[in-house]
């Protein structure tokens, strides 16, 4: 499935996040105390171990569940370059704490000693799976055994193994994270508007490393024809991605009616297949990011 351009280009959050998961998963892992690391009610309510609540977001618990976890994060990354990075932190903030309050609310109510939480970054990677429900469409479909699937299929699976790993371990986080994304999506409190300043990204940029897929913009940003592309597509293409040849064939009838069925115009989703070079999922990120700004 494609998503943009390869690498963490203009994701610098989701870069940062993916680092951040994979040096605590080794530093606790190397120790054994990885496994420790999910809290219950008991840590919470009556040791105060608050510390475990800010480690264990970033900690996997096992080395498939980092492989599982990070290719989500890394899949998830389209998001942020649809609405920007910085709301995109303000969605993750808001996904990490509304999650974990779910968590512990639940743990509270269930009040099993025994049952605790699964630690990693669950509430971000299944508040990212609403998005990905009611956004992304799909590009192609295929049969197994007289069954069709779409290649979103592969990144439901990839959910659906994290999902049920540990069991009630991992399905509270789990629920809690979707339950997460949705609220976001009802936009509550008007948190869709809401981003961090500019230097909040900046500093992310500069935590990570530049060579970890970072594509250097181009050196001389393709200019939309009046007439031919609108004006929001030129500026989304020169911000987000490197500008994709455009297409000199007319868009096909059941392309432009996918994206009509999502609820855009059909001159804007035919100018957006044009600039994008016929590409349905580039088509959708210049759609929704301008509905985004």
């Amino acid at each position: 499935m494609n998503v943009g351009p390869s690498g963490f280009n203009n994701a610098p959050v989701t870069r940062a996040l993916v680092i951040a998961c994979t040096l605590f998963t080794i530093i606790f892992g190397t120790q054994g105390r990885a496994n420790q690391l999910g809290w219950s009610y008991q840590d919470i309510f009556q040791k105060l171990q608050i510390w475990k609540l800010i480690i264990s977001v970033f900690t996997f618990s096992s080395t498939p569940e980092l492989l599982f976890g990070l290719y989500l994060l890394y899949y998830f990354r389209v998001f942020e370059r649809q609405i920007g990075s910085n709301k995109y932190s303000v969605f993750l903030l808001f996904s990490f704490v509304l999650s974990l309050l779910l968590a512990v609310l639940s743990l509270q109510l269930i009040k099993d000693p025994s049952l605790s939480t699964l630690s990693g970054p669950y509430g971000l990677i299944f508040s990212s799976f609403v998005p990905f429900y009611l956004d992304i469409p799909a590009s192609t479909r295929f049969r197994i055994f007289s069954i069709q699937f779409s290649d979103k299929a592969f990144i439901y699976l990839a959910g659906l193994q994290l999902l049920f790993s540990s069991w009630k371990r991992s399905i509270i986080p789990g629920l809690c994270g979707i339950i997460a994304g949705c609220l976001y999506r009802l936009n509550i409190f008007r948190i869709r508007r809401v981003k961090f300043p500019e230097f909040i990204t900046s500093f992310f940029a500069r935590l990570s490393w530049p060579s970890m897929g970072n594509v250097p913009p181009p050196s001389a940003p393709a200019r939309s024809s009046p007439g031919n592309v609108p004006s929001f597509a030129g500026r989304q293409m020169e911000r987000n991605y490197p500008a994709p040849a455009p297409s000199t064939v007319e868009p096909p009838e059941d392309t432009i009616a996918m994206l009509m069925s999502m609820g855009f115009d059909r001159n804007a989703a035919r100018q957006a297949l044009i600039h994008a070079g016929n590409d349905v999922n580039t088509a959708t990120n210049i759609l929704l990011e301008s509905q985004s700004h």
